[in-house]
């Protein structure tokens, strides 16, 4: 319920998804640009969809696009994206053979002045499982065998409003997901990395925790 007592606007991905038991990949992209589940979609440039081919073993679910990702309609592509390609490639996983996506898939800023910077502001748990029917559409096609969260919002997205990365990040979880069963291993989102004080630190606590995802891959 409002403040006012009216009922609240119900927010909802799942009327926009395409028909059809099994989308393809392609499919959901083509019907996610036309996604009104929520009130992002009002401020945002576009809508973007998760990136990779399908089936990929490896998919890397973060929070929402940044302002780079939002003007050029690919996920991760910004200097947060930079930066994990390189701490997958340190860790012994290439990048081009991940699917990479987000729980959210609008862009949510705060403008303070026209004509400034928009400043990233983070997605309510309102608006993550509004968006969670495309994320358990990709998890459906691309039938990873195992999930790196990148960082808090998508761990909540994921797994709920419970989930701490500082307790659980660089260990294997086994839970259900949007009714399936998977593996995951949590880490920081690498936007973390870059506002850190001690970056090259946190850089290699990134690299360290996705050299797990790594070895369970290849175990």
């Amino acid at each position: 319920m409002s403040s006012t007592g009216a009922p609240e606007e119900a927010y909802t991905a799942t009327p926009f998804l395409p028909d059809g038991r099994a989308p393809s990949l392609p499919a959901l992209r083509r019907a996610a640009a036309h996604c009104r589940g929520c009130p992002l979609h009002r401020d945002a440039t576009r809508t973007v969809f998760g990136r990779g081919t399908p089936h990929s073993r490896l998919m890397l679910v973060g929070e929402q696009p940044g302002d780079q990702e939002d003007r050029q309609g690919e996920p991760f592509v910004g200097p947060a994206g930079k930066l994990l390609d390189r701490a997958l490639a340190d860790a012994g996983l290439d990048p081009a053979d991940a699917y990479v996506t987000n729980a959210v898939k609008h862009f949510k800023f705060t403008r303070a002045e026209p004509r400034k910077r928009r400043i990233h502001r983070a997605p309510t748990l309102r608006e993550m499982s509004a968006c969670a029917p495309w994320l358990a559409a990709e998890l459906a096609v691309v039938s990873p065998e195992l999930i790196v969260v990148l960082g808090a919002t998508a761990g909540k997205a994921l797994l709920g409003s419970s989930f701490r990365v500082g307790e659980v990040r660089g260990t294997v979880l086994e839970r259900e997901v949007h009714g399936r069963p998977e593996r995951l291993v949590p880490t920081v989102h690498p936007s973390s990395v870059l506002r850190s004080d001690d970056r090259a630190q946190a850089y290699q606590g990134l690299v360290a925790d996705l050299e797990v995802a790594a070895r369970t891959l290849s175990s």
